[in-house]
């Protein structure tokens, strides 16, 4: 399901992997009804093959451009979603890899720029122990790497009756820091990943530094999904007031894994403006119009009236 909004007009098209001719007739339209820089928001289903998921990749990013995107947005785990610990190690590689190199190449032919949203990066003192980062990798227009963020909260959790039994921190190293948010073609975008979602901490410092874009791209389980996946997208929305555009996994990777799927894009308002669904690899292509956000941070300016951050930590405090 390829989801348009064209000047607050939602229309939906069935695309297959061949429908290219259809994509561009999309895409035209798109680009002269709209205004507005368009994003791409795109739902994967990866598996220990990383050629074939450069594969399918390529052909949403391509298709994305073809639509009239200016930036497009993988999902965590798009390089891969290995089925034990040792083939998820074994997989890694270096940001200066073959992974990366094939998606700054791919970036600099199409001229997009690209969120890469969670790789398999090998840490630093690989050679030694063996750990990876969780890394979120931006990537511009011209092929260069923009900047790299390292995922900082790792889902460590056991819902015995919901089926769910992941342990992050065995192989990944925790992110050190947050990443400024950067200034792309749809605006400046803030960084995290999956996990990160739940922390609205996280989202509330991008804010601070600017941020009106926040992403947090995600291989959502099907249990927690189901359950929070898009209550908690809307929040970091209307909290914030800032547009919301998570990439997302779906289906099954594995004989042991499954994602949930519903890569979302959210306005600052909170409303759900495109919803890939929760059954096949698929993008929405949504505008992002900033006016429309200035529009809701004028009207309600609630970070104008947040209190200084010690305030909520006085708690006990004397009246």
């Amino acid at each position: 399901m390829l989801v348009l909004r064209c000047r607050g007009t939602q229309v939906k098209h069935v695309l297959g992997c061949h429908s290219t001719w259809a994509s561009r007739w999309i895409g035209v339209n798109l680009r002269m009804l709209s205004s507005h820089p368009v994003a791409a928001v795109c739902q994967v289903t990866a598996t220990p093959d990383k050629e074939a998921n450069f594969t399918s990749c390529k052909q949403l990013v391509k298709r994305a451009k073809e639509g009239g995107a200016s930036m497009v947005f993988l999902p965590e785990g798009f390089d891969y979603i290995g089925s034990s610990r040792e083939e998820t190690l074994g997989l890694s590689e270096d940001l200066t890899g073959y992974t990366i190199s094939r998606y700054t190449r791919l970036a600099k032919k199409l001229g997009v720029w690209l969120s890469l949203g969670g790789f398999h990066e090998r840490g630093h003192d690989w050679e030694r122990d063996r750990r990876i980062y969780n890394s979120h990798v931006i990537i511009n227009e011209n092929g260069d790497i923009v900047t790299v963020y390292r995922k900082s909260h790792l889902f460590d959790v056991e819902l015995p009756a919901r089926g769910v039994s992941l342990k992050e921190s065995a192989f990944t190293i925790p992110g050190p820091n947050l990443i400024p948010p950067v200034q792309t073609p749809i605006g400046k975008v803030g960084l995290g990943i999956c996990y990160d979602l739940r922390f609205p901490e996280l989202s509330l410092a991008l804010v601070r530094q600017g941020a009106e874009i926040l992403t947090y791209p995600s291989a959502f389980t099907v249990a927690t999904g189901a359950a929070h996946w898009e209550v908690l997208l809307r929040a970091r929305a209307i909290e914030t007031q800032c547009y919301v555009l998570a990439a997302a996994q779906v289906g099954s990777h594995h004989e042991k894994r499954s994602s949930y799927g519903h890569a979302l894009a959210v306005d600052p308002w909170g409303v759900v403006m495109g919803d890939c669904g929760g059954e096949y690899p698929s993008m929405s292509l949504v505008e992002v119009d900033m006016e429309k956000l200035r529009d809701t941070r004028r009207n309600m300016p609630v970070q104008q009236h947040r209190r200084d951050t010690s305030f909520y930590y006085s708690l006990g405090g004397r009246e």
